[in-house]
């Protein structure tokens, strides 16, 4: 099957559900369910992007081994040009959502083709783990799969090292292996997208650290997300089942979060990818670069995000007539600080890319690294903070959209409207500011911005301990010992 429409991967969906389960109900269907079907058509307008004429050319390539048109995002880079084209088909799916939904399936596409174009990297654990790698990325490109994640083990308690405290009875564990495959038992967090995504990867995170023993939880592998044994636990749904005017985001892109709780789940050996090797786990992402590959699409996104919020709040003060203010134009100009900086660092990245032993183009990781961090801890956070600083009032006083089809319409239209704005306008704004910066599913974006890459001290020291800050030590060095 070549790039896959919308209605194909609906229909994937619905002929292959999943367990799911929300606010103790076992969903049927997830296309037709109220908490997730918007979701489901967001994601599906994304691959009929790969089909629509005035997009088809960016969205696609051909297929290596089937020479049919596939989706970009599962290209393996040799060049800085093919980055280049994967970022501008990543710029276009991040469009459709204004960087709200931030796992689309570029995501982990992208870590897949990294895997795959260094899978000489498996062999050192097991030499058919090369070839699963190989086929599984060719499986999901061919087929134009949707793909969900989960990284980390559940701890009933916390280590105060860089490791994780893992236990048998709550981590996810290989409790036993035979001719088939592996069986797996245990809990993961966080799978956003998960209930609405075909297949599942799991694996280990650089930011969890697997201690010397816990090889049992030593593994890399994917799944179909509908096998049995496997559930989703999802958090409630941020669509509130209002209209796209009251809630513009929530009532769009909601892309659930789940546990994924496995009981006794068998992982066919073609489907196993690393198991046992507590160091190759822990080094395989910065190994084949797959966190370079992910952090280009999580840096573009960003970028959408960042000049959607610098448009946002430039109408929000065009709107109340206040452009003019200096505190106004302060605000909106720390943004355009933030826009232009995370454009720099995925320039950079490009610029300064290298292919790694395998031959594989990657981008420079630091500026990414760099990028994520401030995003996460400092600009996003704050841009919603401006969100709010600049609505003020604005942001309650939100007639709904059904209010403009009562007697009330005309003193809405008279005391609502601005000299350079009609009340419905200014109103279907502010709800869109509200929804950004004060809904619940604002209230999540800001969650998922700082910890979707995991703990920001962890990053924070990861990027201390692999940077090598001895040219500038050595500089100030010399400076010192410089006579006169």
């Amino acid at each position: 099957m070549p790039a896959r429409t919308g209605q194909q991967y609906m229909d994937g969906l619905s002929n292959h559900p999943a367990e799911v389960w929300i606010g103790g109900e076992k969903v049927k269907d997830v296309t037709t369910h109220p908490a997730f079907q918007n979701g489901v058509r967001s994601l599906a307008s994304l691959y009929d992007m790969q089909h629509d004429p005035a997009t088809r050319d960016e969205m696609t390539f051909k297929s290596p081994s089937s020479g049919e048109p596939v989706g970009l995002s599962f290209i393996v880079p040799k060049t800085v040009a093919d980055l280049e084209r994967r970022r501008r088909m990543m710029t276009n799916w991040a469009w459709e959502s204004c960087g709200m939904m931030a796992r689309t399936p570029d995501f982990l596409n992208s870590a897949v083709s990294g895997w795959a174009g260094s899978s000489d990297y498996f062999i050192d654990n097991r030499p058919e783990f090369k070839k699963n790698v190989e086929r599984y990325h060719e499986y999901i490109r061919e087929n134009d799969l949707t793909l969900t994640h989960t990284l980390v083990n559940l701890q009933r308690s916390r280590n105060h090292t860089i490791f994780d405290n893992i236990e048998d009875n709550v981590a996810l564990t290989v409790v036993d292996k035979n001719s088939d495959g592996i069986v797996v038992h245990g809990s993961r967090i966080l799978a956003t997208l998960g209930p609405i995504s075909d297949e599942i990867a799991v694996y280990p995170t650089r930011t969890h650290l697997l201690g010397d023993a816990a090889k049992r939880q030593a593994f890399s592998f994917a799944l179909p997300c509908a096998t049995p044994g496997m559930k989703f636990v999802c958090r409630e749904s941020l669509d509130m089942g209002r209209s796209n005017f009251d809630h513009p985001l929530g009532a769009r892109f909601e892309e659930m979060d789940a546990l994924v709780f496995f009981d006794d789940v068998l992982v066919p050996w073609e489907r196993v990818f690393l198991l046992g090797d507590v160091d190759m786990c822990n080094n395989y992402s910065n190994a084949t670069s797959s966190t370079a590959h992910t952090g280009q699409q999580v840096a573009n996104r960003t970028i959408v995000k960042t000049e959607f919020l610098l448009g946002l709040t430039s109408l929000m003060a065009e709107t109340l007539g206040s452009t003019q203010i200096p505190h106004v134009q302060e605000r909106i100009g720390e943004i355009v600080v933030y826009l232009e900086t995370l454009k720099a660092c995925v320039r950079a990245s490009e610029a300064d890319a290298k292919p790694n032993k395998w031959g594989v183009m990657c981008p420079a990781q630091g500026p990414l690294s760099a990028a994520r961090t401030l995003f996460s801890g400092t600009m996003y956070p704050r841009m919603a903070e401006i969100v709010q600083l600049l609505g003020s009032s604005s942001l309650m006083a939100l007639p709904a959209e059904a209010d403009f089809d009562t007697p009330i319409a005309p003193e809405l239209e008279r005391y609502l409207g601005t000299e350079s704005s009609g009340a419905k306008d200014r109103v279907r704004l502010f709800h869109l500011a509200w929804d950004v910066a004060c809904s619940a599913f604002g209230g999540r974006q800001v969650l998922y911005e700082r910890f979707f890459g995991g703990d920001p001290v962890r990053n924070t020291m990861l990027m201390y301990q692999g940077y090598n800050k001895q040219p500038a030590m050595g500089r100030v060095t010399r400076f010192l010992e410089r006579e006169g």
